[in-house]
């Protein structure tokens, strides 16, 4: 155990001492890559931040204590509107390699006469060139995973689940349970919308490959949440490569104002809405920054908020509904005739929203920012995943953490009144209500001195100083 002297010389040691953090250019991996910036730049780090043109970070919002450095890349709207996330990827992927390797060698090159060296990288798994780049410049990365610690274990056994033909289960054995991957079934293993299976194993066998040759591994999550999942991480890495579980960022020291690494403009207008409204009353309604549902679907929801009879605040983001602008789906007038009882917005303030005292439900798409958001203000969830990792996480909040319910049978309207209804006024879910706020205590206290991320963070700015 490291004295408080040693700490302490270890902190001063830090300062000025440079990271370098290269994000995915996606909301969710954007979002925990500067607030881990942030995190770190408490810490005494420097920070400097490669990103690339294409969903470039907002300059008026951007955090002035950092640099930027972007990169020429962009997507032509062709391969911007690529259906396929792994071909855009793989796109991504080709076109960065360079540019990033210039850019590198530039901040390299301008500290070799500085007083504080790099210390090292800090990139996304999905970017399957930095760790490379990085490496012919003998400069170490450490690999931050955005998604959650169970989501990984089970993409590490993606071979054995290869071998035993479960990644292309359908019909019936989709509820098959995976008996190496309790509580999980065939339906919630990892899936891409309009994706080649080989093309998505690929994708997360390079992720798997680039992390087990990094340097360490960041996750955004903490141990009370995670303990069983990063002890199987851990087993698989062990002892080459260092596991830091540093999460919730979000709750952890001094962050920017919630807008800051936005990619879409924040209506602020549900705030005072929500304001008006009675304690625990709303269901707040966000499917995230990818998420697509077709136009049936849409309907099935907003009736199915409509006659919970529970005042709603809906994020519809434009391009959510598929072969629609915004809202011209809905039935004329249908807005109006609940009389207030529903606001609806393009994006919102999500962690102003959930901790509202008046926010009761979050029914979300379960990608992992979201999860632990939720989490983290003790509001229970509904949980409607589309793709990804996201039906491992819904599946834990379910079944694991049981905080939360599923939609397990698609979203129809009679289905979604009940949920809601069982989540906020019947017996069944007060005693998620009071699960949901016992796992924000603990998401609260393990940032606290002597708490697990507050100590793992301790231990990542040792590691980091000593590469």
């Amino acid at each position: 155990m490291q004295t408080t002297n040693n700490l302490d010389s270890k902190m001063e040691q830090s300062k000025g001492r440079r990271l370098i953090l290269c994000p995915l250019p996606f909301q969710g991996h954007i979002n925990p890559m500067l607030e881990l910036a942030n995190i770190l730049h408490a810490k005494g780090f420097s920070i400097a931040i490669i990103h690339t043109n294409f969903n470039t970070l907002n300059p008026s919002t951007r955090n002035p204590n950092f640099t930027y450095h972007s990169i020429p890349v962009d997507l032509t709207e062709t391969e911007a509107s690529t259906k396929d996330l792994t071909v855009v990827l793989s796109i991504l992927n080709a076109k960065c390699v360079e540019p990033f390797r210039e850019c590198l060698a530039e901040l390299l090159s301008d500290g070799i006469n500085s007083e504080y060296p790099i210390a090292c990288l800090i990139s996304d798994p999905l970017f399957n060139f930095t760790r490379s780049v990085a490496e012919s410049f003998k400069l170490p990365t450490i690999i931050l995973r955005t998604g959650c610690a169970a989501s990984f274990a089970v993409y590490i056994t993606f071979p054995l689940l290869k071998k035993k033909r479960l990644l292309t289960n359908t019909g019936s054995r989709l509820e098959e349970p995976v008996i190496e991957l309790s509580p999980i079934k065939a339906r919630d293993l990892p899936t891409m919308p309009n994706c080649d299976a080989e093309d998505l194993y690929q994708l997360i066998t390079n992720m798997v490959n680039e992390s087990k040759a990094s340097y360490g591994l960041i996750f955004n999550t903490f141990e009370d949440l995670e303990g069983h999942a990063l002890a199987t991480i851990r087993q698989e890495y062990h002892p080459n490569i260092p596991i830091f579980p540093l999460g919730p960022f979000h709750k952890c020291g001094p962050t920017t104002s919630s807008s800051s690494s936005s990619l879409l403009a924040q209506d602020q207008s549900c705030i005072s809405w929500l304001n008006a409204q009675a304690p625990k009353s709303v269901v707040y309604v966000s499917f995230g920054s990818m998420a697509k549902i077709d136009q049936a679907q849409f309907l099935e929801i907003a009736w199915g908020l409509a006659n919970s009879g529970q005042p709603f605040l809906w994020v519809v983001r434009p391009g959510l509904v598929q072969g629609s602008d915004w809202l011209e789906t809905l039935p004329d007038r249908f807005l109006k005739a609940l009389n207030k009882r529903a606001h609806v917005v393009k994006w919102a303030p999500q962690k102003e929203v959930l901790a509202h005292p008046a926010i009761g439900a979050f029914w979300t798409h379960c990608g992992w920012n979201s999860t632990l958001e939720g989490i983290c203000e003790g509001v229970p969830m509904i949980c409607t995943p589309c793709f990804g990792d996201q039906m491992v996480n819904a599946r834990y909040v379910s079944d694991v953490w049981k905080v939360g319910m599923q939609l397990e049978h698609g979203i129809e309207r009679g289905e979604v009144e009940r949920t809601i209804r069982r989540l906020m006024v019947e017996e069944e879910g007060e005693e998620i209500k009071d699960r949901a706020l016992k796992l924000m205590e603990a998401a609260n206290l393990c940032h606290k001195e002597g708490g697990s991320s507050c100590q793992f963070l301790d231990g990542l700015v040792q590691y980091a100083l000593s590469l």
